[in-house]
């Protein structure tokens, strides 16, 4: 199962709207590591999700992902907790773009106004979420699996394409 069918336009427009979003990768022993990523796009085609983050705090995922390309994302809208996990196998580290870097004030506005009903103060989200143009670095992939993470009955359930999870 590839990303048309998996990743419909509701769940590409979800997982793109400035969300709280962690990228996991493992090391051939299966350690796990973990990075906040600070934006994501998806391919025009839904066949490729790409996340954004600082590549100085993202060393042990990037070795990860050198080793062996496993990725699990996990993508939470704070104020419902609606969360989303995507699992793929082929995760490659890439340049980022231009166009990613003039992403990165938007994002970081966008998760601040999802914060602020939450009583989060912009300047600490902001904080939370800030990358240097120039260390910014992707990671891109092909959602293979997705599963419903909300918390509730449902939890853990993967979905079939054209689930939402919601």
């Amino acid at each position: 199962m590839t990303s048309p069918e998996l990743l419909d336009p509701e769940l590409a427009a979800f997982i793109t709207g400035n969300l709280s979003l962690q990228l996991a990768a493992t090391d051939d022993a299966g350690l796990a590591t973990v990075v906040r990523c600070v934006g994501c796009r998806v391919s025009a085609d839904r066949r490729r999700v790409t996340l954004l983050m600082p590549r100085s705090q993202a060393a042990p995922v990037l070795a990860g992902i050198a080793a062996n390309g496993r990725v699990a994302v996990v993508f939470n809208e704070p104020s419902s907790y609606r969360t989303l996990q995507l699992k793929g196998r082929d995760a490659r580290v890439e340049a980022a773009l231009p166009e990613d870097a003039e992403a990165l004030q938007p994002y970081a506005a966008g998760f601040a106004r999802r914060l602020a009903p939450l009583q989060v103060p912009e300047p600490y989200v902001r904080t939370l979420v800030s990358c240097a143009p120039e260390d910014l670095v992707a990671v891109s992939f092909t959602p293979l699996e997705a599963y419903a993470q909300t918390p509730g009955p449902r939890a853990g359930r993967r979905l079939a394409p054209g689930e939402s999870g919601a």
